[in-house]
């Protein structure tokens, strides 16, 4: 998709489809609407009284201008209360207009920066905010399906974004470019967790990642298992047993250009990537199992905002760590009550092989603190309990560190990925206890994610450090207003705001 920013007014534009807004409970409209509503001879102000269009956020209303503007269709998009709005609301409004474009299988929409004006944002956010959610609204999976299109319809291929104030074109034209990378590197997050488990193996998604990476400058390489066992990264390769596919250990690390490593502030991301799950020796329920090929939410987000954060050429050092693997009960499957070592040295009795997630993070966690980082995060689809306790709309965040906890929430309410503080309950670490090992890796099904959260904890170091645990929000159960079934790429922009905030 090409995205052009141009100065001039909405209604004289030629496209197919004009994108105006509106705030919920105005009842005159203003700005770019208004001059809509003049040229429309007062369509726009019919509508609004007769009810037809309330501006809640999500809402599309289709108008038609018959020969009364340059362009045959105008879509306004609801902006919701102007109390709350902010930049994830001007993101939202620009997904549903995408959606919306979509069906009427528009190929060139011209639309206003929503928010920019009355809504009061900093126009570069704007623009940003605006170019993310057309493309996040706009994503569709395309796969193997031999059809193309949707329904015969044609793809949208280029946006005009227009600015009448010629002195904000520049930041404008700024929050377009920051604005496709960010879209675009989430969107590749959720193709990789939409991809068939028998096309995107680990070491298929050590070469996709590799090649995306060394295309934006990142320095990447990857380790097998020959070279993990040499780590003594033994939980992580008691995982991968069962399996005929080889782990990949994949590390991304970006270095500014130009810039001293030793000033910046150092952040490793790590994230599970498991490429199928079947639970091991401790086998799923066959309903629902095929989701289990997004069990590599967690590594997708991380390298997604890895490639963004080079792309971007951000301040901070960043580095991801990526423990790819498959979960298969082989006939070299790990079992029930086996014991291994970590890369720290410490022993783990395992209870279910179904907890492969904090295996393989429990020695990326150990690799990262080679790096002596300022921060660390872990992020993995890692429990169900999460959802029990959540919900489908928050991921749960484990943090005791007070200024990276108030990073990732700051992160979360400008990206609209949202997370709710969980408790890393001391108490619940005797749950961990054995006879077998320094520890066990499950402690029983009350409060799971809580217990999860702390056997991470016994990897993560003494700098600060924090857990996103995104098995409730990494997939998209049903078609919403903003977002398409299949994977969300939930965590990418999150994790890559989170960057931001280390480089400023």
């Amino acid at each position: 998709m090409q995205f052009h920013v141009k100065q001039g007014s909405v209604q004289d534009e030629a496209a197919d489809l004009l994108v105006v807004n509106l705030f919920e409970g105005v009842a005159e409209p203003g700005g770019a609407l208004k001059a809509v509503d003049q040229a429309l001879h007062g369509l726009v102000t019919q509508v609004i009284a007769a009810g037809d269009v309330k501006g809640k956020l999500g809402e599309t209303q289709v108008l038609y201008s018959n020969g009364a503007l340059p362009a045959p269709r105008v879509l306004i998009a609801g902006l919701g209360k102007q109390a709350d709005f902010g930049v994830a609301q001007a993101r939202k409004a620009a997904a549903a207009a995408a959606k919306k474009a979509r069906e009427l299988g528009v190929t060139r929409l011209a639309t206003v920066v929503h928010g920019a004006g009355a809504g009061g944002l900093d126009p570069a956010a704007a623009a940003a905010a605006l170019v993310e959610g057309t493309l996040l609204g706009n994503y569709r999976y395309r796969g193997y399906k031999r059809a193309e299109g949707d329904n015969g319809k044609p793809e949208l291929a280029e946006v005009v974004v227009l600015e009448a104030d010629a002195g904000k074109l520049a930041a404008v034209q700024q929050g377009v470019a920051a604005g496709q990378v960010v879209g675009e590197a989430a969107n590749w997050a959720r193709d990789l967790i939409n991809e068939p488990p028998n096309y995107l193996t680990p070491s298929e998604m050590a070469r996709r990642v590799v090649q995306r990476a060394e295309a934006v400058g990142l320095k990447a390489q990857v380790l097998g298992e020959g070279e993990m066992a040499e780590l003594g990264m033994g939980s992580l390769l008691g995982i991968s047993r069962g399996s005929d596919e080889e782990a990949q250990f994949i590390i991304l690390e970006h270095i500014p250009q130009g810039v001293d490593p030793a000033s910046l502030s150092t952040v490793a991301l790590v994230g599970k990537a498991i490429t199928f799950d079947t639970g091991g020796i401790s086998i799923k329920p066959a309903e629902n199992m095929w989701k289990m090929k997004g069990d590599m939410g967690g590594g997708a987000a991380t390298a997604a905002a890895l490639v963004a954060a080079a792309s971007l050429n951000l301040p901070v050092h960043a580095v991801g760590l990526i423990a790819a693997s498959e979960n298969m009960p082989g006939g070299d499957a790990i079992k029930p009550s086996d014991v291994v070592t970590a890369m720290n040295g410490k022993t783990v009795e395992i209870i279910s092989t179904d907890a492969e997630g904090r295996q393989v993070l429990a020695d990326a966690m150990c690799y990262a603190a080679r790096y002596q980082p300022d921060a660390m995060v872990d992020i993995a689809t890692l429990t169900g309990a999460i959802g029990i306790a959540l919900g489908s709309d928050l991921a749960g965040l484990f943090c005791d560190d007070e200024t990276l906890r108030g990073r990732l929430t700051a992160a979360s309410e400008l990206t609209g990925e949202s997370v709710w503080p969980m408790p890393l309950w001391k108490p619940y670490r005797k749950l961990l206890d054995t006879d077998a090992a320094d520890m066990k890796h499950t402690g029983g099904r009350l409060g799971g994610s809580i217990t999860a959260a702390l056997f991470l904890k016994e990897f993560a170091g003494e700098q600060p450090w924090a857990h996103l645990d995104i098995a409730s929000v990494s997939w998209q159960e049903e078609n919403s207003a903003f977002a398409v079934r299949g994977a969300s790429g939930f965590g990418a922009r999150l994790l890559l705001e989170l960057l931001r905030a280390y480089g400023q």
